[in-house]
């Protein structure tokens, strides 16, 4: 959250309070809800600004003041109301309608710094080796972290003309100093399904990355498409998914659904924000088994996704606790263009769960909370994760479910760090496996001119000592020795990255997860738990 500096001059500290007021109360309220109180309170917040922009000691630049002091103002409500100025509208919903150029992140300015929160699949920065977490301290030499850091800020410096290229200093978890990626802008296609692919003879697989405008359209016709390849259960993956629109998510639970079922309800502080979403019955899923993957950043769409197959019993969640955001917003178009995205209701999953988790501590301590999750253990052991008992809901076939932070997963699914040694920590912190990719491609291309899918790719590729062998070679020379008591210990996740990357930059994203996912153990607990429960859904208490 962006501070106010105590040694700023008044005309930057006092002013922009006042202003920020006049737009939020004076112009917000008092054009929409109209009443005597707010027009009084109207004409004196402008008569005090009058009086300011003709008696202040110095010029004024109301304007820019206004822009820089909205977002705190919000901020000061809960954590997801937010501005939007005039000329950053239209980039803001990029991410959810359409492409745009730019190096390929999501992030979250926090306490001062740039956090990456998500690298977009095949993007310019995943192929570079940026990751989630990450934080960017510097962008082409230049200090960028402080008080003056705004997202508007950010995404100036960030996106720009095709085949430009910035330079990132990036400080990682995992390493002590601080790490440095040139990155190549370009389009970013905006799609909202990673992969869709048959996992096992009757199983579709669909990984869902955000709920834009195209999401249910993607969803369907890969679900369609997995049907007709003989799939009769569904694994669908929201992990890393941070959500988007309410409306998506409630089309795409309804595939899944019976007629009639409560799929998620709002309540607001005044009766016309109120609303409660029933399934229609013609979802075309309503007899397919169903899995729902989540983790710590599956969020607001994603929640109500999964809140509404655990809730009604359609089928099981697995994985770690869900982000717990409960709260909708509706953005509000103002004189000039800009927007405010205000917080109007609470969500609740069909059980009457509000699953938003507590921000009553201030902006700091909410974005903390993941962090604080990692350090308490939270990710490694089900024991670690706090269960508000008071907070309790029933299923109709006797579940219980909890409320008050998030969706726990039916089926607690802990991070797996095999391999995860100092080695394999230093090449990936230094980009090297994305690296050696593109020039082990570009080498070998013809030898691969013939691979029509990923398996063909498998098969291609040189032996598992061979590459290994190269790829050791190569970061050697960029500076990462061989050490291979941690060599072999990582080498099965190496090589399965080396495979899943190749595969990627030869055939695009749908290679891609096939083979990154063949190790992943929360999808070897959903497979577990379809074999275990096979015909018995909907689920019913143990």
């Amino acid at each position: 959250m962006m501070k106010i500096n105590d040694k700023q001059t008044p005309n930057t500290v006092f002013v922009p309070l006042l202003i920020a007021l006049a737009l939020v109360v004076g112009i917000f309220i008092g054009s929409r809800f109209a009443s005597k109180k707010t027009i009084d309170l109207d004409r004196k917040i402008n008569n005090i600004l009058g009086i300011v922009a003709d008696e202040y000691v110095e010029n004024v630049d109301m304007d820019s003041l206004v822009e820089l002091t909205i977002p705190d103002i919000l901020a000061q409500l809960d954590p997801h109301s937010s501005y939007i100025s005039a000329k950053d509208y239209e980039a803001a919903n990029e991410e959810l309608n359409g492409n745009f150029c730019g190096i390929g992140i999501s992030f979250q300015v926090m306490e001062d710094t740039i956090n990456v929160i998500e690298v977009i699949p095949g993007g310019p920065s995943e192929k570079v080796g940026i990751a989630n977490g990450d934080k960017i301290i510097s962008v082409n030499g230049k200090n960028f972290t402080g008080v003056k850091i705004n997202p508007n800020t950010v995404k100036e410096q960030l996106r720009g003309p095709k085949n430009s290229t910035v330079k990132l200093g990036i400080k990682r978890q995992t390493s002590d100093k601080i790490l440095y990626f040139t990155i190549k802008r370009g389009d970013i296609p905006i799609k909202s399904v990673d992969a869709a692919y048959m996992i096992e003879k009757n199983t579709g697989y669909v990984k869902v990355n955000q709920f834009g405008r195209t999401t249910y359209d993607e969803f369907v016709t890969a679900l369609s498409m997995l049907k007709n390849d003989g799939a009769k259960r569904y694994i669908v993956d929201l992990r890393g998914n941070g959500g988007g629109y309410m409306e998506i998510a409630v089309a795409m639970a309804n595939e899944f659904l019976p007629k009639n079922n409560l799929i998620v309800s709002t309540k607001g502080r005044y009766k016309k924000f109120d609303s409660s979403v029933y399934s229609d019955g013609n979802g075309s899923y309503q007899d397919a088994e169903i899995v729902v993957l989540i983790n710590e950043f599956s969020a607001s769409a994603s929640e109500i996704f999964a809140g509404a197959i655990q809730d009604n019993d359609r089928g099981l969640v697995i994985g770690s606790r869900s982000f717990g955001k409960g709260l909708v917003q509706r953005e509000f178009r103002l004189f000039d263009n800009s927007a405010i995205r205000l917080t109007i209701a609470r969500y609740y999953t069909p059980t009457g769960r509000c699953i938003q988790k507590d921000y009553k501590l201030g902006q700091a301590a909410y974005e903390r909370e993941l962090l604080n999750r990692f350090n308490n253990g939270e990710l490694d052991t089900q024991d670690s994760i706090k269960v508000d008992k008071s907070k309790s809901f029933k299923t109709p076939h006797g579940r219980i479910v909890y409320g008050g932070g998030g969706i726990i997963p039916d089926i607690f699914v802990p991070r797996d760090i095999t391999g995860f040694t100092s080695y394999y920590y230093a090449v990936v912190n230094e980009g090297l496996i994305q690296n050696f990719v593109l020039k082990y491609v570009a080498t070998h291309k013809s030898k691969f001119k013939n691979a029509d899918d990923y398996k063909d790719v498998i098969r291609l590729l040189d032996d598992n000592t061979t590459l290994l062998n190269s790829f050791v070679e190569f970061a050697s020379a960029h500076n990462v020795p061989a050490r291979w008591y941690y060599i072999n210990q990582s080498r099965d996740l190496i090589l399965n990255d080396l495979k899943a990357f190749i595969a990627r930059d030869l055939l695009g994203q749908k290679a891609f997860y096939p083979i990154y996912n063949r190790h992943d153990k929360t999808i070897e607990a959903a497979l577990k738990a379809l074999n275990k429960h096979k015909a018995a859904f909907p689920i019913t208490a143990d």
